[in-house]
């Protein structure tokens, strides 16, 4: 194991070991602060983000964000051991965000660490740990984007066994109200507000988005909750629905919408537009480096902080997205590892395609 592999795990050991909440990720932000500092890396900070650049910075160069996150959501029920205590038991690592997203963040971070005195890159490189991830918060990298410079790529750090993830869904959550006209249930008086509902949520469910993304598939609208009625005897004059939309790159969180308003009869509320899809061309010099490398492509289901960026990124990392927010969460000291060297062999073979 190299030397920048060990410090990168013996800094995991301690985001574990400190709680980091989203929106309480002080304690983190600290840890990484001095983590720097120790190697002598100048930070910036703004809320709990922590951002720095490689020693040799070249404005006419691109720009290149390495980026994951330092929270972690509350320990899910059933966990066996400390969720806060980093447990070793062979190759094994326990403790609550050792995969999701520790790993993939230490790895950025020695990756960074590995790059950072390197002179004659064709790329600038930006290496931020940014918060409020699991919740896709306003104080996270969507508030330091403004703050660097222009990116023209990135990798986001997440558990995906260091797949590479070319698109990600969006996501957009949509309040609807069906409106109708109270009456008394006997006397068949009034206008159901149920029945307009379920018109509309039969369209819903049977509806297929045109658009099909070679990576995701379709646009995927379900209806996830409901709520009307005050009493047996009276006709509801509204019924409440939620729909859960899970967008792709053929379009946009507002072209759905407007598709859902235009075709249903209830007044419709989008709670954001802002957790947009996102998508990089296969031809991207980044994407073919790492297919090149024998990485297998995919399409992502799960959000993460590509959703806030405006630039071209992958996402992609050691660890599984299955054991994401579970019990007894883990990530392997060989995943590390092996995520780093793949790491760096990605950056290699980006770097040779820009400089042939």
């Amino acid at each position: 194991m190299t030397e920048i592999t060990k410090q990168a795990i013996a800094l995991l050991r301690q985001l574990i070991a400190t709680p980091s909440f989203s929106r309480e990720e002080e304690g983190t932000a600290v840890l990484i602060e001095g983590f720097f500092k120790e190697h002598n890396i100048p930070t910036h900070r703004k809320g709990n983000n922590i951002w720095a650049f490689s020693r040799y910075q070249d404005e006419k160069k691109p720009y290149l964000l390495l980026n994951s996150h330092h929270d972690t959501v509350k320990p899910a029920k059933g966990w066996q051991r400390d969720p806060f205590t980093p447990t070793l038991e062979s190759d094994t690592l326990y403790g609550l965000g050792s995969n999701d997203a520790g790993g993939p963040l230490v790895s950025l971070i020695a990756t960074f660490l590995y790059y950072y005195k390197t002179e004659g890159l064709p790329f600038n490189l930006v290496l931020a740990a940014t918060a409020e991830e699991e919740i896709s918060g306003a104080n996270g990298i969507a508030s330091i984007l403004e703050e660097l410079p222009e990116i023209a790529v990135g990798i986001i750090g997440e558990p995906t066994q260091m797949r590479m993830a070319i698109a990600e869904r969006g996501l957009m959550v949509i309040d609807a109200v069906a409106r109708g006209k109270a009456g008394h249930a006997a006397r068949d008086e009034g206008v159901n507000a149920i029945y307009l509902a379920m018109q509309d949520i039969g369209w819903i469910k049977g509806h297929v988005f045109e658009k099909v993304s070679p990576a995701l598939g379709p646009v995927k609208a379900t209806v996830t909750q409901i709520e009307a009625g005050s009493q047996h005897n009276v006709v509801p004059d509204a019924c409440r629905y939620v729909i859960d939309v899970r967008t792709q790159e053929c379009y946009t969180n507002r072209e759905v919408f407007e598709i859902l308003q235009e075709n249903t009869v209830a007044d419709l509320t989008a709670r954001s537009f802002r957790l947009s899809p996102s998508g990089i061309p296969l031809d991207h010099p980044l994407v073919k480096a790492g297919v090149s490398l024998g990485m297998e492509t995919y399409g992502s289901p799960t959000l993460s902080d590509q959703a806030l960026c405006s630039f071209p990124t992958v996402k992609i990392g050691p660890g599984d997205s299955a054991r994401s927010h579970t019990a007894d969460e883990f990530i392997r000291l060989s995943e590390i590892q092996a995520g780093i060297k793949k790491y760096i062999e990605l950056l290699e073979r980006f770097r040779d395609s820009l400089t042939r």
